[in-house]
């Protein structure tokens, strides 16, 4: 699979030219996973939409795991740039991306999970992080590790508020709490420490995702700044 996401797979020497690209189809199983979600993909359904016959796929990809791979990596793409910000400017706009990511299209979450081979492109998301600690006085396991605490942050947010193609609706912070106070009114003696949390404004958009960007980065100032003394 990894000479496959790679791009290291060497095309058929012997046949008719090639009518489709591993691009192409990816593509196509991208946009039946942002409308219908991943369990919606398969090798037939991908073949119906292109339309070519099921077996024409299979010149191109052994099977639907190692299609899922493909169009994860392609779906996420390569991070985008923001050149001349500091580490922590850098750290907040990567995770920013790396959310906006996940909301257009949900079912990352599920593909992007567990043993897997990385691509390339998620590949390049891990490097422009940890690019941003370079320098900072963090060793190198430190600086993936600060890497995962703020995808893990991420990555739990975005699970709470997307909404799945053709699955459950996302829940924003505003809804939750507004549902939640709702339920609560009239449990107000036996919860009054959450019921008085509860009516406390959020005050800004995302405000979850945020607070929990700020507290994990002035934890990783607070450990650079020690480290430059």
């Amino acid at each position: 699979m990894t000479e496959l996401l790679w791009g290291r797979q060497q095309p058929p020497s012997r046949g008719p030219k090639p009518a489709m690209t591993l691009t192409g189809i990816a593509e196509a199983a991208i946009r039946i996973a942002d409308a219908e979600g991943l369990d919606a993909v398969s090798m037939q359904r991908v073949a119906d939409d292109l339309p070519v016959t099921k077996m024409a796929l299979y010149r191109y990809v052994p099977g639907k795991t190692e299609l899922v791979a493909v169009m994860s990596d392609l779906a996420m793409g390569e991070p985008p740039e923001h050149p001349g910000l500091s580490w922590r400017e850098a750290l907040h706009a990567w995770s920013i991306d790396l959310f906006d990511g996940f909301n257009r299209h949900p079912w990352l979450l599920l593909s992007t999970v567990g043993g897997r081979p990385v691509g390339p492109n998620e590949a390049a998301w891990l490097d422009r992080g940890v690019q941003a600690l370079t320098g900072s006085g963090l060793n190198g396991t430190e600086q993936l590790d600060s890497i995962l605490v703020l995808s893990g942050h991420v990555r739990t947010i975005a699970l709470q508020t997307a909404t799945m193609p053709g699955g459950r609706q996302g829940l924003t912070e505003e809804t939750f709490t507004a549902g939640f106070a709702g339920i609560l009114a009239a449990e107000a003696d036996r919860f009054p420490s959450l019921v008085a949390a509860l009516r406390t404004p959020s005050g800004q958009e995302n405000q979850g995702l945020e607070f929990g960007l700020d507290r994990i980065l002035d934890g990783l100032e607070l450990l650079i700044s020690a480290r430059q003394d």
